[in-house]
Parts: C-alpha cells; sequence; structure tokens
C-alpha cells in the first residue's frame, strides 16, 4: 500500500504546507462557482412589471437573487423603487427591509 492509495496524497501525509491548503480551497470554491444568466429583454421586462406591481398594490413577493454558488430568495414587499440606481427597497418584515440591485434578480413569483 503507497501513500496514493485509499484517501490519496494529501488525506495520508501529516504535514501540509499552507500554499498547499490555500490551494485545494480556492479549487474547491471554484468548482462549486456559477455563471450568472444572461436574461433577455423580455424577462428583465416581466421581472421589472412584477416589482412595480408589488409597489403599487402592496402585493408580497418572493424575489430569487443570483449568487455564485447558491441562489438566494428573498420575500417581501418592494416599498421603493429607484429607476436611476436600479435598486428597490424591499420590506421583509416590521421595520425590516433590504436594498437590492435589480439586475442581480434572477426571477420574481
Amino acid at each position: 500500500m503507497t501513500k496514493l492509495d485509499g484517501n490519496g496524497l494529501w488525506e495520508s501525509s501529516r504535514m501540509m504546507l499552507p500554499e498547499h491548503r490555500e490551494t485545494i480551497i480556492r479549487r474547491q470554491l471554484e468548482e462549486g462557482r456559477k455563471d450568472k444568466p444572461v436574461l433577455d429583454p423580455q424577462e428583465m421586462e416581466l421581472i421589472e412589471q412584477a416589482l412595480a406591481e408589488s409597489f403599487h398594490m402592496h402585493r408580497k413577493i418572493k424575489v430569487r437573487l443570483f449568487d455564485e454558488y447558491e441562489d438566494l430568495e428573498k420575500i417581501g414587499t418592494v416599498s421603493i423603487i429607484q429607476t436611476y440606481r436600479r435598486e428597490i427597497k424591499l420590506a421583509t418584515g416590521v421595520g425590516e427591509w433590504e436594498w437590492i440591485k435589480i439586475d442581480d434578480i434572477v426571477s420574481v413569483c
């Protein structure tokens, strides 16, 4: 049995240089990374329409936001739309809110 059997060289080695450890961790993180989807203009228009509806009708929506590793979901009501900054203020609870960039939104339902 050699060091390369079983769990491999890294698992069987008692010592590891910090540079090697950082490289392994960075590589593992990059493997799980995903690219931001490109939304067509029609899909972007539907998203903006849903945001405007939430603002005018005070209707709760679920917003899915892009993240490199795992998309995030926020639920709330749009309380402010800043078109020039392309941001919305999403009220998520009593006295709780969050500014969200419209370009980070992947979908709305």
